[in-house]
């Protein structure tokens, strides 16, 4: 593992790259240097942890994780290896097998690993990738989720070619609602059903059919006989794509019965461990641009459901049940951080950590994972502003680091220190939380170009963790500001849905008032002021520029520039067009552009460059391109970065993350002058 540190370290940048800095600093190549927790697997007790440990390969380009064990002590031992991915952790009920998805044999199939004889196979061989799998509560069969192939709709056929000529590929007919995805392209024909394979290996049983996808968390009744899982299996659901419910499978005949019913989704169907109540998450659709996930524990018996967060104004993203089925453990955002907290069924709730997160590397998302020993320890994926995720176990009320992944490419580096702000938006005096990332050598008594680095969504959250973008910006000697403005989740459901049919809108005023309230504490140039924002934050820059003209440069990633085009050209344009607008484009033509950048083009003089993949079905580069030749026609200095198979989620590939970061910094380089920060 190490091996492809040591070659990352030493990798050349090449020609019109960002010239190599002393090595106690931060520089690209070093993202090859990374690692990162997730997967994460408790065992009967907490001094046996599995996670897939996260590794970026510098020759195939990609990230890469194979299985590793941690002990109570902080011991690790690796249980796979190999150039391949592993993923999908599923502890057997008796602790002696762990199940998991592995692509060592060149595709996706299901492994397990004989934990006591120190053993592991391949048990099946599938046509499709397996996910989701879950172990029958007597060990004997794993449930799982696969999608099946259906037959191409060509109602064309072309006759009259003669033997051994070659004609053009076959026309590709769509009549489908949703025909491509980011990350996935163009969709094949078929549905993600529900299977259950023998734990010895074998043939799987396909256990659901029809032309839906029954693509939701799975869980076992406590007899076996039933699996419970959720899906949209309404008529409509190709229009509806929120509507999912709670569904009951019996696995001998194939029957289908929903639990719950209601306009909203309804997911992770998890059984209690007396199998008497089933614990999920949903909402009452209101057509909003957010609500708050609740908790809901439904009993079996009677079929009566009740929230028991209600009075919890955060979104609940995962949860588990107490071994003893008192209560459960729930995982939630506030204020940039994730926490971890019971909460007892009978609505009674106690935060116990807020100290997780640490798996989104590129940027300073949240997002962390958590698991519970059934000795009860609370084992999790640990934040810090200054490593990417770590494994930490819950002890006398503490984290506890059992790993320490990034420690020898990261511990002989000087990052740059990260700072909460808080600050009063302008718009109307709310509340705006930020945090300040300064040069590792900052000296308060000089000056510095001042970086707004502006996140996406709109509806996430960005906090105190460890972001390689964001400290390679402050490694080129820029004081960064990211800040969570309104519209971002982990402040409550008000804070959210402010930009409801209205973004951007005051969110600019907040993130101006974050860029006033840096200048205002002296050590900003205020003549040297850099933007850039990827997504809903390339949005908000391409608004910031047809609004201001204080930025010296700007460059806006993979945006949405004319809302018009975007609902009709981006994969998910049903929810779009749904729960971010109250009509469709043609019906209101004047609220899509309104709310669009390209409609204040006019104004803008700032040199702002776009970046954008070129694979990104999300929001697609003819977004990107409406803008670049706007700019053109308004004799705006501006270039337009394409990356070659790229999706919505550049940072996929190691090397694009890179190409993002110093094409960004060449950008504001080239309007920055000195690189040496003024004396005052």
């Amino acid at each position: 593992m190490n091996s492809y540190k040591s070659l990352a370290v030493s990798l050349l940048l090449g020609a019109g790259a960002i010239q190599a800095e002393p090595q106690s600093m931060l520089v690209p190549s070093d993202i090859f240097s990374l690692e990162y927790a997730s997967g994460i697997t408790a065992g009967a007790e907490s001094g046996s942890v599995f996670f897939i440990r996260n590794y970026m390969d510098i020759y195939q380009d990609k990230k890469l994780g194979n299985i590793w064990q941690v002990d109570k002590q902080g011991q690790m031992l690796p249980v796979t290896s190999g150039a391949h991915q592993d993923y999908g952790l599923a502890l057997a009920p008796d602790q002696k097998r762990l199940a998991y998805v592995s692509t060592q044999s060149g595709k996706p199939q299901i492994h397990l690993q004989w934990l006591d004889k120190k053993v592991s196979g391949q048990i099946s061989h599938l046509t499709s990738s397996p996910s989701g799998l879950t172990w029958s509560p007597d060990g004997s069969k794993l449930a799982f989720k696969m999608f099946v192939k259906g037959k191409a709709k060509s109602p064309v056929a072309l006759s009259g070619m003669p033997v051994g000529a070659k004609w053009a590929e076959p026309a590709v007919f769509i009549d489908d609602v949703i025909y491509r995805n980011d990350g996935g392209g163009y969709a094949e024909p078929g549905y993600v059903q529900i299977f259950v394979l023998d734990a010895q290996g074998g043939s799987p049983r396909q256990l659901t059919f029809g032309d839906y996808n029954h693509s939701g968390g799975l869980s076992w009744s406590k007899d076996g006989e039933s699996l419970y899982f959720s899906a949209n299996l309404h008529e409509d659901f190709r229009t509806a794509p929120v509507n999912t419910e709670i569904y009951q499978l019996d696995v001998a005949s194939g029957k289908i019965q929903a639990i719950t019913e209601r306009n909203g989704p309804d997911n992770n169907p998890q059984v209690s461990p007396d199998g008497k109540y089933l614990a999920y998450l949903g909402y009452d659709d209101k057509r909003t641009n957010y609500e708050n996930n609740q908790l809901y524990i439904l009993e079996l018996a009677s079929g009566n459901s009740r929230s028991i967060s209600a009075d919890l104004d955060r979104s609940i993203s995962d949860f588990k049940w107490d071994a003893k089925g008192r209560g459960l453990y729930i995982q939630y955002d506030n204020q940039g951080k994730t926490l971890l907290a019971f909460q007892g069924l009978n609505g009674k709730r106690q935060v116990l950590t807020d100290s997780l997160g640490g798996q989104s590397y590129g940027r300073p998302y949240t997002g962390a994972e958590f698991d519970v020993a059934e000795d009860g320890a609370l084992v999790f994926t640990y934040s810090s502003p200054d490593r990417p995720a770590d494994i930490a176990v819950l002890k006398k009320g503490e984290p506890q680091l059992l790993t320490h992944l990034n420690d020898d490419a990261l511990g002989h580096k000087t990052l740059g220190k990260v700072e909460e702000i808080w600050y009063k938006s302008q718009a109307d005096g709310l509340d705006i939380q930020g945090w300040v990332v300064y040069p590792p050598d900052f000296d308060a008594s000089k000056k510095y170009p001042l970086l707004l680095e502006i996140h996406g969504g709109p509806t996430t959250a960005y906090g105190p963790h460890f972001s390689a973008e964001v400290q390679l910006f402050a490694a080129a000697g820029y004081v960064v500001l990211y800040t969570n403005p309104r519209g971002s989740s982990s402040y409550g459901q008000q804070f959210a849905q402010t930009i409801h049919h209205n973004y951007p809108s005051q969110d600019y005023d907040d993130l101006m008032s974050g860029v006033d309230t840096l200048i205002g504490k002296g050590f900003i140039d205020a003549e040297q002021l850099f933007v850039t924002g990827g997504s809903g934050g390339g949005v908000l820059t391409a608004w910031i520029v047809g609004h201001t003209d204080r930025f010296k440069a700007a460059v806006v990633a993979k945006p949405v520039i004319n809302w018009y085009s975007f609902v009709l050209t981006a994969d998910m344009y049903p929810f779009f067009t749904q729960y971010w607008f109250a009509k469709k484009p043609w019906e209101d033509p004047e609220h899509y552009l309104k709310r669009s950048p390209i409609s204040y083009v006019g104004n803008v003089k700032t040199p702002t460059m776009l970046l954008t993949g070129e694979a990104d079905h999300r929001t697609p580069i003819s977004e990107t391109e409406q803008y670049y030749q706007a700019l053109k026609l308004q004799g705006v200095d501006t270039a337009m970065v394409r990356v070659p198979d790229a999706p919505h989620g550049i940072y996929k590939r190691p090397s694009n993350l890179m190409t993002k970061v110093q094409y960004i910094l060449w950008w504001f380089d080239k309007y920055r002058g000195s690189q040496e920060p003024k004396a005052q």
